[in-house]
């Protein structure tokens, strides 16, 4: 089985989302934002996962790429491929299949870990404690039903085989730890961001999360993918 994994050069690794896809015996084929001219046709996905990226979907300078992307996942969930769109990739997703994309107002950025609501008739593996990090947040496509979200951001959806979460599932201390380092003091400071307490809450959170992680995965695969 091929899942075909969409990222940023240099920010491609899913994690313990992609740690439970490989166990459950998918084959990770990771193809990069920046090199989007070599995509091949994708027509032998049997899964589509976007993940996060530090991009905005309406970037003037991304567009083509973005373009891309938003008709290879279009496509993808018109044709039935299960799709699972992780913060960028849920943004993607909700633009492809007309939600809207807009930057969140300053109270709403949410970065660290937050408190996640399932609805109550919605999958509880999507609620609990999950690790944040994005700038902008989107609405629900029409047809969409909304799967949890928190006070600032909807935080999942699902249409069909199409699946998005706001919220990252695939962190590991790790991946925090390379995006914290990548963050300027600027930014850290512009945006409250104590590192060190992040990287500890990080390690403090992580193992229960991962499980969690693990647990959504098999939601996917046994609820989405198989219906």
């Amino acid at each position: 089985m091929r899942a075909y994994v969409t990222a940023n050069n240099g920010d491609d690794d899913a994690g313990a989302v992609g740690e439970r896809l490989l166990q459950r015996g998918y084959e990770l084929i990771v193809l990069h934002r920046e090199d989007h001219d070599a995509w091949p046709a994708l027509d032998d996905a049997d899964v589509l996962l976007a993940l996060g990226s530090n991009w905005s979907v309406y970037w003037d300078h991304v567009a083509e790429p973005v373009d891309t992307e938003l008709g290879v996942l279009r496509k993808a969930h018109e044709r039935g491929v299960p799709v699972l769109g992780i913060c960028f990739g849920s943004q993607l997703l909700a633009t492809a299949l007309g939600g809207h994309v807009s930057r969140a107002p300053a109270p709403d950025v949410e970065i660290g870990w937050f408190d996640v609501v399932a609805r109550p008739d919605a999958p509880g593996v999507l609620g609990g404690r999950w690790f944040q990090w994005h700038y902008d947040r989107w609405t629900l496509p029409l047809g969409a039903e909304l799967l949890a979200s928190t006070p600032s951001a909807n935080q999942a959806f699902r249409i069909g085989r199409t699946v998005a979460t706001q919220f990252h599932p695939e962190v590991t201390p790790s991946i925090v730890a390379r995006w914290g380092g990548q963050a300027t003091d600027t930014e850290l400071k512009t945006d409250g961001i104590d590192l060190p307490s992040l990287l500890a809450e990080t390690a403090t959170c992580g193992p229960d999360a991962a499980r969690r992680a693990h647990a959504l995965v098999d939601w996917f695969c046994d609820e989405v993918v198989a219906s």
